[in-house]
């Protein structure tokens, strides 16, 4: 299936990786959103498990290895075009891990990668409902 004008919604997988209070980030190059900063992650393939997919996109898209990552919370991305069609549609489940192991690299879908913590986030081209979901999920890790 085409992730562009798909037929039904996509399922993905986003990871907020943690280590030391700062979250691992990726800057996007492919749409949706290209050029922003975003919370690692991607499409789970046929038969994989959640934590699979998650574990999986991590060690692909950013060189690291992760703890058993935990849900969060799921979060619709649709993205229509001028004529008001779907454009794109994933159904993202938000996890949290922390890092392992591993010298975070850019992977191919990815123009740079980088530790942030709560603070950088405002200097960055982040979406907003992520940037509240990072500083949601980094508030309840230091109670």
């Amino acid at each position: 299936m085409s992730r562009r004008y798909p037929s039904q919604p996509l399922i993905g997988v986003a990871v907020m990786v943690w280590h030391k209070q700062q979250v691992l980030l990726v800057q996007r190059a492919k749409e949706p959103l290209a050029g922003q900063w975003s919370v690692p992650g991607g499409a789970i393939e046929l038969g994989e498990t959640v934590e699979a997919a998650a574990r999986r996109e991590i060690r692909e898209e950013c060189s690291v290895e992760i703890s058993q990552p935990h849900f969060i919370t799921a979060v619709d991305v649709i993205h229509r075009d001028q004529a008001d069609q779907v454009q794109y549609h994933y159904v993202l489940l938000e996890m949290q891990a922390e890092w392992l192991s591993g010298e975070p690299q850019a992977g191919d879908d990815a123009l740079a990668i980088g530790w942030f913590g709560v603070d950088d986030l405002a200097g960055l081209d982040i979406h907003p409902e992520t940037r509240r979901l990072v500083e949601t999920v980094a508030a309840q890790r230091l109670d």
